[in-house]
């Protein structure tokens, strides 16, 4: 059946929607719920990480996200004081979190359960006042956006369905009794609830109705000119738009403009049936304009809104990854974009608007040739920002002085400041008035937060693990080496070898070969306590960005697509030969495992390289992509289809990438591992496989971890999965210690 295209609409702010549509969800209605959260944990562990800081407004205070109590919470404190406290300590992780630019709030969101269904709080800087702005209900998923400029509102972007929404259920959800058929006994273990307060809570929780109706759409205009219509098409324009690029949308996305206080109702900005993505990234100091990222990954759009019209002004490719793309000036005259559009590697681009909104021209600001810009930061002053560049995985931090609307042509942006770092990544940068702090995580260290001086010099904050905090005594951290290496079709391929400590030379060892997600996710040299776990066991692991990976220009993202998933799938054994053929892992021990995208390509590598390999470890993985469609969210699956291929167009395609469609093929033993909540892969992709190779009388288990998603975010839930995963390897490549 032909694919229904997704119709975004943008009604006019304070206005009702266009003619003949309705809103698609009811108004979000905050939810007050008990201020009796915030006292510190009991028990605080040594080894534990900071990360995502945001500043008040003065500089002097950081809130970020810790899990010194075994789960990431929201804390805050002096940026130069030890005494920080924790403002929200349910159990229910935090992921992302925005300071409000009056200094009166503080935003952030929690995964309810561990799971994928997200929900937007407020909580006032002396954890008082907390109270859920979006997300509330069963079922329902909330994702953060930006402040107004004078912190009077917060951009929030709901999930909206027209079909009946239950919580963790549906086609492709993990059965009750499921856990007891299949776990191992580390699956069993009880993590506890969420807590009381949310049983507490009282008033109206319920955000999302019924159908929601677009209004009619015009032509979608190119990329870069006014638009007087709202936008048609779930693809960017002039981005390389595949046409039918998803399933047919069973919902939507919508951003709302939500007053914390509760004074004023909240105003739909935008809504997109069928969006595989959609958050507000900024608005202008006047409020006349929103700056909206949208569309699946590989095809992001970022759009300039017109609030009072609700028109598109101005669009224009942006980047994958970090999803805060850019900025306006103070004046809204200028637009800094973080963008790949006609490049190999995100550059930092300035769009010189008119007064309405319309694109004037677009330059290169600032650019590396051979790498990508990972994160841009710009306070409200605009006049200089911050930005981190991927160098082969590993970050360089430049603050950038950045010229006013009037400047013509093309160059750099201003002077450049390169502080040198402690630590190999930057994940996350924050600025408040006089101070700027960055995120920064290493091979040798946890996530930590560093205060950059005037001079750029990194100081770490007093709340920060100090380095040597990482690892347990007398295990000290791998730093990995880089390895590149051709595949069977010519393509470079790159990646990080962590070496056994004390491993004779020229000895092969053991060797785990580990994937990680996206597949646009890149491996970068940060430290991993999985990675610490398997050496500890005298277990090498090499690391590779096989083809789809990010870091290494478009072309390589992109060298995946439909049927060159199978080249992606024969990268994974030519990066194991290769590392063969260096001397250092044997080739009668070899494991594979990988997370999300990696535990697919686990799977695939298995059955479609079934001699390579002794094991293997399969994590969040799809075994089928026809029950993988079947049961994941809408928004998944519109990104998911233009990665993968379309569940009905490209359905012969899908079946022969199918790790289940050979599984026949299958000889080794296999863990799979999965969260109980999952709903991005729904948990019976694991299921289905560990059936499989049991009914061909293979060992094969599955461990379901209790309040997970699809990340696993509790400390104890972590060790229990990495612990089991060591094991397993362990028992199936005949390691062990090496001391």
């Amino acid at each position: 059946m032909p694919l229904d295209r997704a119709k975004p609409t943008a009604p006019a702010s304070g206005a009702a929607p266009p003619s003949g549509a309705e809103a698609p969800v009811p108004a979000p209605a905050p939810v007050q719920v008990p201020d009796d959260h915030h006292g510190d944990p009991p028990t605080l562990l040594t080894a534990h990480g900071c990360w995502y800081p945001a500043a008040d407004p003065t500089g002097e205070h950081v809130a970020f996200i810790c899990d010194r109590a075994g789960v990431p919470q929201l804390w805050c404190g002096p940026a130069r004081s030890a005494e920080v406290h924790v403002l929200d300590a349910d159990p229910d992780p935090v992921t992302e979190v925005l300071w409000s630019p009056d200094g009166r709030w503080i935003a952030y969101t929690s995964a309810p359960g561990g799971g994928e269904h997200t929900r937007v709080l407020v909580v006032r800087p002396d954890g008082t006042g907390r109270r859920v702005l979006a997300g509330a209900e069963a079922g329902g998923a909330a994702h953060l956006g930006s402040w107004t400029r004078d912190g009077s509102a917060l951009a929030v972007t709901i999930a909206w369905s027209s079909e009946p929404v239950a919580e963790h259920s549906g086609p492709g959800h993990l059965s009750q009794d499921a856990s007891a058929r299949l776990a191992t006994s580390e699956a069993t273990a009880q993590m506890g609830g969420p807590g009381a307060a949310w049983a507490e809570r009282g008033g109206s929780a319920t955000l999302l109705g019924g159908g929601g109706g677009g209004a009619d759409a015009g032509a979608a205009p190119r990329s870069g000119h006014p638009a007087f219509a709202p936008r048609t098409g779930p693809l960017a324009p002039g981005a390389g738009s595949r046409a039918d690029a998803g399933p047919a949308p069973g919902g939507g996305l919508a951003a709302y403009l939500i007053d914390p206080d509760g004074t004023n109702a909240p105003v739909l900005l935008f809504s997109e049936p069928g969006a595989a993505s959609l958050r507000v990234c900024d608005l202008s100091a006047d409020g006349r304009f929103a700056l909206l990222r949208r569309g699946p990954r590989g095809n992001r759009e970022g759009l300039v809104l017109d609030t009072a019209s609700g028109r598109t002004t101005c669009a224009l490719r942006v980047a994958d990854g970090d999803p805060w793309i850019g900025r306006f000036s103070p004046d809204a005259r200028t637009l800094w974009l973080r963008s790949d559009w006609e490049r190999e590697y995100a550059a930092l681009l300035r769009v010189r608007l008119d007064e309405d909104g319309a694109s004037e021209g677009t330059f290169v600001a600032a650019e590396r040739e051979g790498s990508a810009l990972d994160l841009l930061t710009v306070p409200d002053h605009g006049r200089w920002g911050l930005v981190a560049w991927n160098v082969h995985g590993a970050s360089e931090l430049q603050s950038i002085a950045l010229p006013t609307a009037d400047a013509d042509g093309e160059g750099d942006s201003g002077p450049h400041q390169r502080p040198d770092l402690p630590h190999e990544v930057v994940t996350r940068m924050a600025v408040g008035r006089g101070a700027a702090f960055a995120a920064l995580s290493g091979s040798l260290r946890r996530p930590g937060i560093w205060e950059l001086d005037g001079g750029g010099i990194p100081v770490r904050a007093p709340w920060s693990a100090r380095d040597e905090e990482a690892a347990p005594p007398g295990r000290p951290p791998v730093r990995p080496a880089p390895v590149r290496c051709r595949a069977r079709d010519g393509l470079m391929l790159g990646g990080w070898y962590y070496r056994t400590p004390d491993r004779a030379p020229g000895r092969p060892a053991p060797c785990v070969i580990h994937l990680h997600g996206g597949p646009e996710e890149q491996e970068r040299p940060v430290f991993n306590p999985l990675y610490h776990e398997l050496l500890s066991r005298g277990l090498d692991v090499f690391a590779p960005d096989v083809r789809g990976s990010s870091g290494w220009g478009r072309s390589f993202v992109d060298a995946d697509l439909g049927a060159g998933r199978f080249a992606a799938i024969d990268d994974v054994a030519d990066c194991a030969a290769h590392v063969v053929s260096l001397g250092y892992a044997d080739p009668r021990r070899l494991g594979v495992m990988g997370r999300s995208y990696g535990g697919y390509l686990t799977m695939a590598s298995l059955v479609w390289h079934p001699e390579l390999f002794r094991t293997g470890v399969a994590v969040c993985g799809m075994s089928d992509f026809d029950t993988f469609f079947a049961g994941t969210e809408p928004w998944i699956a519109q990104s998911a289809a233009a990665k993968y291929g379309h569940p009905e167009h490209d359905r012969e395609l899908l079946r022969a990438l199918s790790p289940m469609t050979r599984v026949h093929e299958l000889r080794v033993p296999v863990l799979a591992v999965h969260g109980e909540h999952d709903t991005n892969v729904p948990p019976t992709e694991s299921e289905q496989f560990v059936r499989a190779a049991r009914d061909r009388g293979l060992p094969a288990e599955l461990l379901v971890l209790r309040n997970e998603g699809h990340e696993f975010l509790r400390a104890d839930n972590r060790r229990t999965y990495r612990r089991a995963a060591a094991r397993w390897l362990e028992r199936h490549l005949g390691a062990g210690p090496t001391s």
